[in-house]
């Protein structure tokens, strides 16, 4: 759900880039990213959505993620955010659209698919570094 959502804001601050609205939008779903990376995922705000509304609805799952990966790619996310948000504040919008663009090709992924490509990044980074 948390990719879904995010992958429709993306879709709006890449529309109303060089907005104010725009600029809100990126900046809000930078704090979503911080929050998911740095507090951990139970302050994300689309986490406590999800957990509050549809998760008692649910079966409990039989097996939980590791928290590592997902939190990993909040940081990713997060990263890519800022570089955004301080391309579009210092008026290099086209730098700013590549970016975000490359930040909803990911959450599309994941909401689509249920790939989370950061959570791979991080398994890469992890074989890479074992070695």
């Amino acid at each position: 759900m948390g990719a879904s959502i995010t992958s429709l804001v993306l879709v709006a601050a890449i529309v109303l880039i060089s907005t104010p609205v725009g600029v809100g939008l990126v900046a809000w779903q930078t704090l979503v990213f911080g929050l998911g990376a740095v507090v951990g995922l139970h302050a994300q705000p689309y986490g406590i959505v999800y957990r509050t509304l549809i998760q008692p609805r649910l079966a409990r799952p039989s097996v939980l993620e590791d928290a590592a990966g997902p939190r990993f790619a909040q940081a990713v996310g997060f990263t890519m955010l800022v570089i955004a948000l301080v391309a579009e504040v210092a008026g290099l919008t086209l730098a700013a659209t590549i970016v975000l663009a490359l930040a909803l090709a990911a959450a599309f992924l994941n909401a689509a698919f249920g790939l989370c490509l950061g959570c791979e990044m991080r398994l890469v980074g992890l074989r890479v570094l074992s070695r």
